[in-house]
């Protein structure tokens, strides 16, 4: 699976709401095994109830937010793209950050730590300005889109 394509299941199936009134109307569709056993799988790896993540992707195509495959276009490619770089770019600050407070958190400062230090700012403030830019290009992307 894509990146693109994992990053737009994911933030689809994490927008329905709940309503303060249970949901009672049913649509029955039927699946192959393979399909049923496909759906719960991708459900249970985002802590979703199968029907869930099922009523998410359905609910967000007709909402216009998750056109189906062949209604793509390649800025909702972009769109998916940035948004799963921008997770793994943040990753990396994460770390960055877990260095630095494992560094901090010791006694006397080893010789080496100074420079470890200084290196560690240094790609943290990239991290910060690469996640500032793909988000800038994102919100474009995604402004233009709805513009079309």
């Amino acid at each position: 699976m894509r990146a693109a394509d994992e990053a737009a299941l994911h933030r689809v199936a994490r927008r329905r709401a709940r309503q303060n009134v249970q949901r009672k109307e049913r649509v029955d569709v039927r699946y192959s095994v393979d399909e049923k056993t496909d759906i719960l799988a991708e459900a249970r790896r985002l802590g979703l109830a199968g029907a869930h993540l099922v009523g998410a992707i359905v609910m967000a195509h007709l909402n216009g937010d998750l056109p189906l495959p062949e209604h793509r276009t390649t800025t909702d490619d972009l769109i998916d793209e940035l948004a799963a770089l921008r997770t793994q770019v943040a990753r990396i600050g994460t770390n960055v950050n877990q260095i630095a407070h494992r560094l901090n958190a010791g006694g006397d400062p080893h010789p080496v730590d100074t420079a470890v230090f200084a290196e560690a700012g240094r790609v943290l403030a990239m991290v910060k300005q690469a996640v500032t830019a793909i988000d800038a290009t994102a919100d474009v992307a995604a402004t233009q889109q709805r513009a079309a």
